[in-house]
């Protein structure tokens, strides 16, 4: 008998999990009920599809929920990031996106080190994903960088 999930890594699921929840932020913000649904079947599809043991009808929900309260916070602070920085809320949750994909792609590195030291910087920092989201301006507005 053969894991269908074997080989797969927490990060991976994690990952898609994180995008699903921006999806469902997106799908809030949106205001489509076609959205609303369609997000709501893809949190299903995706637990089912990464779960090795069928879950009970209770444990079902509970996670679905877990996913859809998250993607009702990703949306409200979306909303207020927005709002604060002028952007728009679809650019914070592309945003969101890109770092749900930037730290898979950290967690392959540090992966890829661990594999290969040679490669490594030796620092062991974990890296900021969210700090390519950050406004880089001084105090007086202009660009830091």
């Amino acid at each position: 008998m053969t894991d269908e999930h074997e080989g797969q890594r927490p990060e991976d699921d994690a990952a898609r999990l994180g995008l699903v929840v921006v999806g469902e932020a997106a799908a809030l913000h949106s205001g489509d009920e076609a959205a609303l649904d369609a997000s709501e079947q893809n949190i299903r599809d995706t637990v089912d599809e990464m779960i090795d043991e069928p879950l009970t009808d209770r444990q079902e929900q509970v996670v679905e929920r877990l996913a859809s309260a998250g993607g009702t916070l990703t949306a409200g602070l979306g909303g207020a990031l927005a709002a604060q920085t002028g952007r728009s809320v679809d650019d914070v949750l592309e945003g969101a996106a890109r770092s749900v994909v930037w730290q898979q792609r950290l967690a392959d590195q540090r992966r890829g080190a661990e594999r290969d030291p040679g490669e490594h910087d030796g620092r062991g920092e974990r890296e900021d994903a969210g700090g390519q989201q950050r406004d880089r301006r001084d105090d007086d507005g202009r660009d830091a960088d």
